[in-house]
């Protein structure tokens, strides 16, 4: 195994159990409820469904981007002990954090000349983001060396594709994202949005779809129109969710039944305070690799 350090930021909603068996060290966003501020470590200070059943009461939650000196802090350890560092943030298209990354990298590579710092903007999000560290652990655990491994990083990324959809619409029109009118009107005639990621990191409405069981439908459709292989897909597939696990677990077994040479099982994680903050709860995401993703 070669000795250097793979981490991500918690933004990429897997779970600390699973990093930790991955030897995939994070960097926890910082995230605030009704003015008090807590640390996105994957629900260990504060519980997922205490998280999201506070939101649905009506809490007020608000996020802010890492800045440079938390990621100097969190880098400066690894670099003292002479080991390098690739690591992996959320897409630049939501938030400035990869910018952040990128000054606290400029400052230690002054003070530690002979290691290598890579700094990846994901373009990702959620276990999107989780699918493309597990890859490079992956590949880091077959033996590529960190400059390759960065290089594959660059290369593939955007072959990761994310769907999503929400049941929900309550927090998709407190944070702006939709009008009080479409919120009203999607949520009388039971409209899910299905919304991906684009090419830029940012996210893009596709479609809008009546009924929550049409929809899981149509997410695992788009995922045969867009997987490596289409029905013959044998990767590995995420799914995540914001307090509706049901929901997720319909998506999941869907898509075992279509895709029947998946790598494992299809892999279930909550979506974390952070992405969870915007979200709020009944949002379900897909992640798989194929097509290169659009504008």
């Amino acid at each position: 195994m070669n000795d250097y350090v793979l981490s991500c930021c918690s933004t990429a909603d897997l779970s600390a159990g699973y990093l930790l068996r991955r030897d995939i060290p994070y960097l926890g966003y910082p995230y605030f409820i009704d003015g008090k501020k807590y640390r996105d470590d994957f629900g260990q200070s504060l519980n997922h469904a205490i998280f999201y059943s506070m939101m649905r009461a009506g809490a007020d939650t608000k996020t802010t981007q890492l800045n440079a000196d938390e990621y100097e802090a969190y880098f400066t350890p690894f670099l003292e002990k002479g080991k390098d560092v690739l690591h992996v943030t959320l897409s630049s298209g939501l938030s400035g954090s990869y910018n952040s990354a990128m000054i606290a990298r400029e400052k230690l590579s002054r003070l530690y000349p002979e290691q290598k710092l890579i700094i990846v903007d994901s373009l990702s999000a959620s276990a999107g983001n989780g699918l493309l560290v597990d890859k490079l652990a992956d590949l880091r655990d077959e033996g590529m060396k960190i400059t390759d491994l960065g290089n594959w990083a660059e290369q593939h990324k955007q072959h990761l594709q994310h769907w999503f959809f929400s049941s929900d619409l309550t927090f998709y029109i407190k944070g702006g994202r939709i009008s009080k009118t479409q919120g009203f009107i999607g949520t009388t005639m039971k409209i899910c949005p299905l919304l991906d990621v684009n090419n830029q990191g940012r996210l893009v409405p596709r479609a809008k779809i009546r009924g929550k069981k049409k929809t899981i439908r149509e997410i695992v459709k788009r995922m045969s129109e867009h997987a490596n292989n289409h029905l013959a897909y044998d990767e590995r597939c995420f799914v995540s969710h914001s307090d509706c696990l049901e929901d997720a677990e319909a998506v999941a077994n869907l898509v075992m039944e279509t895709f029947p040479r998946l790598k494992g099982k299809v892999k279930i994680f909550p979506i974390g305070t952070t992405i969870g903050s915007h979200t709020g709860p009944g949002t379900v995401a897909l992640f798989f690799w194929g097509d290169a993703r659009v504008e």
